[in-house]
Formats: C-alpha cells, structure tokens, sequence
C-alpha cells in the first residue's frame, strides 16, 4: 500500500512539474512578434501618410500595432491605442485620400464572427523599417 501511494504521489508531482512547464511558456507578445518581424531593420522618419495600392499588406499584430508591407519596407503604425488591436476584428478604413493611408483616415472595427462594430482605431504616423543593408556588400 505504502508503494502505491509513493507511486500515486511521483506521478502527481510529475503532472504538476509538466502543467508548470507548459505554463512558464506563455503565448508570444504582440512586441516579441512585431520584435522579430523587425529584426535586421532599420526605423526612417515618421511618414504621415503612405502609398498603398493592396490592403492585402496590412497585418494586425494584437495589442499592438498595424504593419503594412510595401516592397522592402514594412511600415509599423503603433495607433493611439494599441491595446484595443484584435486580429479577430476586420479593419474597414474609410480614406480621404485616394491610395493613400494616412494617419486621419477613419478605420473601424467590426468583429469577424457577427459583422457588429467594435471600435475604431485611431492611427499614429507610421515609422518605417527597411532592412540594413551590410557594407561588405556595397
């Protein structure tokens, strides 16, 4: 009996160590996400406005920012409110000027499951992120 309770007990203690090491590695951040999708790049000037002529280059990145791919260069808009960024939500940006994305465009949000509105996202200037390139090269 003794051995079948030291059995019941390591078991019982393994499951707990398992479950704590499946715990201790969380979910990656919205930053550690944007970190490596930045990584070998190097920030230009804040951009007011940038062309886009797809909005297939637009990613969410939740809690916080939207990345919008043109060539080589991802452009970050960190929004006045990061934290209220959903990949779940659908953007519908209503531009005031053409084919460009600018940071007084209006973009909503509306949940992609029941079509209702979330919210609206207001956008920050965007920074953009061109990768460096290495002196040997040139």
């Amino acid at each position: 009996m003794r051995k079948t309770l030291i059995a019941i007990a390591t078991a019982t203690a393994a499951l707990a160590l398992t479950g704590t090491a499946v715990s201790a590695k969380e979910k990656e951040t919205g930053e550690e996400k944007l970190a490596k999708l930045l990584e070998g790049r190097e920030a230009g000037e804040p951009q007011s406005c940038i062309p886009t002529w797809r909005n297939s280059n637009l990613t969410v990145i939740d809690g916080t920012a939207l990345v919008y791919k043109a060539g080589k260069t991802y452009y970050v808009n960190r929004t006045a409110h990061p934290e209220s960024l959903d990949w779940t939500d659908v953007l519908v940006i209503d531009r005031f000027s053409g084919t460009q994305l600018c940071r007084l465009d209006q973009v909503k949000t509306i949940d992609r499951g029941s079509g209702f509105f979330t919210g609206v996202v207001f956008l920050e200037d965007f920074i953009p992120y061109t990768k460096v390139e290495d002196k040997a090269e040139s």
